[in-house]
């Protein structure tokens, strides 16, 4: 949706992010082709009593339901946008490979043949470095990787190797219209968004699914330290060029809770004190506080975005059911963000639906109460949209 979307107007850049999107489990046996359903849970050990526990919860899911389902309003509203790049953590292995990966009590896969549902919502960019891209081993991420290829889909984060792991997607930003023309096939070079994928041990991905110089995986930075951060400036700088915009995804941290640990918070600004233009932050279950910092997005953790978690009970409180598009807009020069726009969704049925606004208030609450460290203010506008001033 981003160089395949509008041109970049009024020297702004504008960026979709999202956090974690599950098809796999519940919402793969509910899709045109439903994978083999068996788990190796140590509580549930078939897919679709996700589906099951769900309809207890909220009432009755077609199957098999169309592909776009699962994202519901959340379509109209990109569209409506019309991005310049749309980024989001794909949290599942795309095969049909059966290998469960030991040591690890939930693998989440979903059918390659049920992929269109991801298209559906047309990302730009898919960051795999997280906890679960190898839950069926390297030769389900071999598969994972042909898939998200096949299907015309950029990938950061994951690779054959570690140089290919730690490579940026590329989203190239068309010029406005007005200027179409200059830019041609022998013309100047398009200014890109580029977009660096890395995931923490703190996450929960194993310490032997980083890639290596001869063996596929993920790219995994050992802790959020200082030289973490220097070496990763270090790639940024060797693919960066002139006009370019950049976007660190991070997969860290744990999956409930407010906090924002204090390695995090110098982990980005490191990041963003080192020429980073924006931090996607994933990993938790619900949305955490934001910081703009340095005029700098820095989203610590941007929750679930789809997945089939309706009927699982425990964290009630966090209410995880509300889900956040995050849509910012950068200084197309700068990087500098000029605006910010949060728009919640409700997970019901195991579809997005636009949340009340008695429950973006209560999402405006809950991030003012936990956000005291960051000086960033959010309000809630009239159509249940909250919006960041700083």
């Amino acid at each position: 949706m981003g160089a395949s979307g509008s041109p970049a107007t009024n020297g702004e850049v504008t960026v979709c992010l999202a956090g974690d999107v599950m098809l796999g489990r519940g919402i793969d046996q509910v899709l045109p082709h439903p994978g083999d359903p068996q788990l190796a849970e140590p509580w549930v050990t078939d897919a679709r009593a996700y589906v099951e526990m769900a309809e207890a919860a909220n009432g009755p899911i077609p199957r098999p339901t169309g592909y776009d389902r699962p994202w519901g309003d959340l379509l109209k509203v990109l569209r409506a946008t019309g991005p310049d790049a749309c980024v989001l953590n794909l949290e599942t292995s795309v095969t049909r490979a059966d290998g469960f990966a030991p040591g690890k009590s939930v693998h989440y896969r979903m059918n390659p043949a049920n992929l269109p549902c991801l298209t559906a919502a047309r990302p730009d960019v898919c960051v795999l470095a997280n906890n679960h891209v190898l839950d069926f081993g390297r030769d389900g991420l071999a598969e994972t990787l042909d898939s998200l290829r096949a299907a015309g889909l950029r990938t950061a984060g994951a690779g054959g190797d570690a140089a290919e792991a730690w490579r940026p997607a590329r989203v190239a930003l068309r010029p406005p219209s007005s200027c179409a023309g200059s830019a041609s096939r022998h013309g100047p070079r398009l200014p890109q968004v580029l977009v660096f994928s890395v995931g923490l041990p703190s996450s929960g991905i194993p310490l032997d699914w980083a890639a290596t110089p001869d063996r596929s995986g993920i790219a995994l930075a050992s802790a959020p330290s200082p030289a973490a951060a220097a070496d990763l400036l270090a790639r940024i700088r060797a693919a960066r060029r002139t006009g370019d915009l950049v976007a660190v995804s991070i997969h860290w941290g744990s999956n409930w809770g407010y906090r924002v640990p204090p390695e995090h918070i110098r982990f980005a600004h490191d990041l963003v004190d080192g020429g980073a233009d924006l931090i996607h932050g994933h990993s938790s279950h619900h949305p955490r506080p934001l910081e703009v910092y340095r005029g700098r997005l820095i989203l610590y953790g941007c929750g679930d975005l789809v997945d089939d978690y309706e009927g699982i009970t425990g964290h009630e409180h966090y209410r995880a059911d509300l889900r956040l598009l995050y849509t910012a807009r950068l200084d197309k020069d700068t990087g500098a963000l000029r605006g910010l726009r949060l728009t919640p969704f409700q997970a019901r049925r195991l579809s997005l639906h636009r949340a009340h606004l008695r429950d973006a208030h209560w999402l405006h609450a809950a991030l003012t109460q936990h956000g005291t460290p960051f000086s960033t203010t959010l309000t809630v506008s009239g159509d249940g949209a909250l919006t960041a001033q700083w």
